[in-house]
């Protein structure tokens, strides 16, 4: 897998904070934007080191030292958007560690900007 990042990625306060809470309690970790059909298209957040990667996933960027990972094609049919991970209120994805502190990860895509768009 390649280590460099594939695109950009950004947070909002409410999810470095978020993430900030949960890395206190759980150490490092790591965030996956899942393409199944249970979780759509959300943030799952994992300790660092238990999240298996596949050989389709690629690393789209960082959020300080926290990676942020996704499938390949699924970056590639979005069309290699600005990802913003963000905080809302609401239950996290079942395995991830969000899930039950009333608060849980949301992707947002960013517009894009003069420079993408010509």
């Amino acid at each position: 897998m390649d280590n460099r990042p594939a695109g950009q990625v950004s947070a909002t306060p409410a999810a470095l904070s978020l993430l900030a809470e949960i890395a206190g309690a759980h150490g490092r970790v790591v965030l996956h934007v899942s393409g199944g059909c249970c979780d759509g298209s959300a943030p799952m957040c994992y300790p660092a080191g238990e999240l298996v990667l596949g050989d389709r996933d690629i690393l789209v960027g960082w959020l300080g030292d926290v990676p942020l990972y996704m499938a390949a094609a699924q970056f590639e049919a979005w069309g290699r958007p600005h990802l913003v991970i963000d905080a809302a209120p609401g239950r996290g994805g079942v395995f991830s560690l969000d899930n039950g502190l009333g608060r849980r990860f949301v992707l947002r895509v960013a517009p894009p900007s003069r420079d993408e768009r010509s």
